[in-house]
């Protein structure tokens, strides 16, 4: 094993930040630091970054987190890409200018062109395992060339945010993806790993935009001209974030899955070497191709999980503090019968009910303030209870094991609800920063620090677990319970 002054230097691109991270040789997190970054609203439903400001983003986490922790870059051995999905740009190739603010996941500009293409809708989910929507980035993509007028493409790249990260730090030399970051573009057969020509034909994307498609743990170029890091550090780490995540909190075998707890809640179960594509509208995507060999997921998304708390506070005044949920909620035993389904944007899988609404049911003269806290955070299990079923459904196989993590994971209460209605033990894991950690093993594995996943299977730490402790008839009543909730929703 190498000397602990030698680091991987793990970069998240995320939503609203770029995170910056430490691992040392050991596997471990020693440090990190987020930079804040700009979102744009231009119209009602529009979200976008500028691609100058998650560069500058990037530049400051990296140095900050360098300078403050008195670290020489020359002691990093190499680098991992992680970033926000589907989140798209167009730059110019020969100087770097941006042709388009990029259009984030979150945007729904482009409802209508989804809308052309609805008779196709089951041939794309075949091909790629994801349902025709405006968070995926080829509709995305197709608006911003008609916007630009772009005609001639020869001078034009187009990439996700790990793709304009890499070409950044190798100043222009490497422009690819990874296979998880381009199954989620809406252009990549999951079966070939390839791009699709008829898939590129239906969106009127040009294929010469699009970057060669690469494994996670290749090494894609070498930094280069930077003057913050010196040249030669090896990009050798490459996923999107909640396939990095999946892959930080060891689930490697087949029908171990992951939950990350945060503005919504999102389920990845690791379905092995099979393409499973859903019966309720799950999205099919790659796990990972590591070592040569791909792995397949199921992943499911709930669009309001922690964002709830933040309704309570905001909306109703209900708390002064998103902290204080978790006493309020433990302040009383139970709902009392009260149950929130909290369908503030819709429902998300395996429901897919844009119209739904938020409901409180079974209010009545005792119930008060912490009934209500509770019953919210118990909506969120029940909904991820759901997804998981489903997917329990779709493969024909119980859930192994399902590590936690994201903000909401440090909620004791629900954690332990949650594992209730599963009837299945949760992992916590000893870090909250899975997702960096997770593309920094894989970039120790594509330089050889680590030599199997065996070996990275090692480095995964349990901080806590939660045992199922609710008896089975009572958790069926919950269940029936929710379910006629549920329907209340429907409008």
């Amino acid at each position: 094993m190498k000397s602990k002054k030698e680091y991987i230097l793990g970069i998240d691109q995320g939503t609203t930040g770029t995170t910056a991270l430490l691992a040392d040789t050991s596997g471990k997190v020693v440090a990190s630091y987020t930079q804040d970054f700009p979102q744009y609203f231009p119209q009602p439903g529009w979200v976008e970054h500028h691609l100058d400001e998650i560069w500058q983003s990037t530049q400051k986490a990296i140095t900050t987190l360098l300078a403050s922790h008195s670290i020489d870059p020359k002691y990093i051995l190499c680098i991992g890409i992680t970033n926000q999905r589907e989140t798209v740009g167009l730059w110019r190739s020969q100087d770097a200018k941006p042709l388009h603010p990029a259009i984030v996941w979150q945007c729904r500009r482009t409802e209508k062109l989804c809308q052309t293409h609805r008779d196709k809708e089951d041939w794309i989910y075949q091909k790629t395992g994801l349902v025709l929507d405006p968070y995926f980035s080829a509709t995305k993509i197709k608006w911003m060339l008609e916007q630009t007028n772009t005609t001639n493409t020869n001078d034009i790249f187009c990439g996700t945010m790990n793709t304009y990260i890499a070409w950044k730090l190798t100043s222009g030399k490497s422009f690819v993806t990874d296979v998880t970051n381009a199954s989620r573009t809406q252009l990549m057969n999951t079966e070939t790993g390839n791009w699709d020509d008829d898939l590129c034909d239906l969106f009127t994307v040009p294929r010469t935009i699009l970057p060669p498609i690469v494994a996670c743990d290749e090494t894609i170029g070498k930094t280069s001209g930077l003057g913050f890091l010196p040249d030669g550090i090896p990009i050798s780490g490459m996923a999107g974030d909640q396939h990095a995540a999946l892959f930080g909190q060891a689930c490697f075998t087949p029908m171990q899955g992951k939950c990350t707890y945060g503005t919504g809640a999102f389920v990845l179960i690791n379905t092995g070497d099979k393409r499973i594509l859903s019966q309720h509208r799950m999205l099919s995507t790659i796990a990972w191709k590591i070592q040569n060999q791909v792995t397949y997921a199921l992943e499911g998304s709930v669009f309001i999980a922690g964002a709830v708390v933040g309704w309570l506070r905001d909306g109703l005044g209900l708390i002064q503090s998103s902290k204080e949920i978790e006493s309020l909620a433990s302040s009383v035993k139970d709902s009392d019968g009260v149950y929130f389904v909290p369908a503030l944007t819709g429902l998300g899988a395996p429901h897919w009910h844009t119209k739904a609404r938020g409901t409180i049911t079974g209010l009545h003269r005792g119930t008060n303030k912490a009934h209500i806290a509770r019953a919210a955070l118990e909506g969120i299990a029940f909904q991820v209870h759901d997804v998981i079923k489903a997917m329990e459904k779709d493969t024909g196989q119980k859930l192994r094991s399902l590590r936690i993590d994201g903000g909401a994971s440090q909620n004791d209460l629900l954690m332990q609800f949650q594992a209730d209605l599963l009837g299945q033990t949760l992992s916590q894991s000893a870090t909250i920063e899975t997702t960096a950690l997770g593309v920094c093993w894989m970039a120790g594995l594509g330089i050889g620090l680590w030599k199997s996943m065996d070996e990275i299977q090692g480095l995964y730490q349990e901080k806590h677990q939660y045992n199922p402790l609710m008896p089975t008839d009572k958790k069926k009543q919950l269940l029936l319970n929710w379910e006629k909730a549920l329907q209340k929703t429907m409008l």
